[in-house]
């Protein structure tokens, strides 16, 4: 099966034109758009208020992906619930209410997702595997856009891959970090198939379209595997 999503992360955008890229990138095929949330605590960056979410709903009609890097995200999911996002990812170390917290994503209507880092082994899925929709596996260390993939996080993609598969899951493996048509291989033969991209795409120098069209060659040479 060589189908991947493509979802977009807006961190690489450029703010001064944003629904223009969002545009853009919608016209050139990506399937998600990704909104990274960071609030300078959990990670030392600060990004993205939930007018944010509501300004890429008011442009798109795809799928908001939204990952919350953000200490006590119980506080936050209803806010970013109702500013539009489809799917809510939350961070496994960022709370000690992982399982209620989601719950709570489902009962507000949305998609939900569970973070792990690169320093956090998949043994710590184990007894909420079964309410994620997605796994999303870091591969850089969370906080900044245009770091280098980790290769030795493939290993572990592929242990979740197996945790799923023992579960008989529906569940999506996403991938976020240094995801460009050099590193997406290693990522897709270990098991995902949701992949996050930001440089690769809003950056890159020909321009979004190309980007994407990069991206999507380099998982179709997977497509009769």
């Amino acid at each position: 099966m060589g189908q991947i999503i493509l979802s977009s992360s807006i961190l690489s955008a450029d703010f001064t034109c944003l629904g223009e890229q969002i545009r853009e990138a919608e016209k050139a095929g990506v399937d998600w758009i990704h909104v990274d949330v960071m609030d300078g605590h959990f990670v030392p960056n600060l990004t993205m208020g939930p007018f944010i979410v509501e300004a890429c709903r008011r442009v798109t009609r795809l799928p908001l992906d939204v990952h919350l890097m953000v200490t006590n995200p119980e506080d936050l999911v209803s806010l970013y619930a109702s500013a539009g996002a489809s799917r809510l990812s939350v961070q496994v170390e960022s709370t000690p209410h992982i399982y209620r917290l989601l719950q709570r994503i489902r009962e507000l209507g949305c998609k939900t997702g569970v973070v792990i880092n690169p320093g956090t082994p998949a043994a710590s899925l184990e007894t909420i595997l079964h309410l994620a929709d997605l796994v999303l596996v870091m591969t850089v260390n969370p906080g900044f856009s245009g770091q280098e993939f980790l290769p030795d996080v493939a290993a572990k993609i592929a242990q979740v891959r197996g945790m799923i598969q023992e579960r008989n899951l529906k569940t999506l493996i996403q991938v976020d970090g240094g995801i460009t048509r050099e590193t997406l291989p290693a990522a897709y033969q270990a098991g995902a198939r949701v992949f996050v991209a930001a440089t690769a795409i809003f950056k890159h120098p020909a321009g979004i379209a190309a980007g994407v069209k990069e991206l999507r060659d380099a998982a179709a040479m997977f497509a009769d595997q």
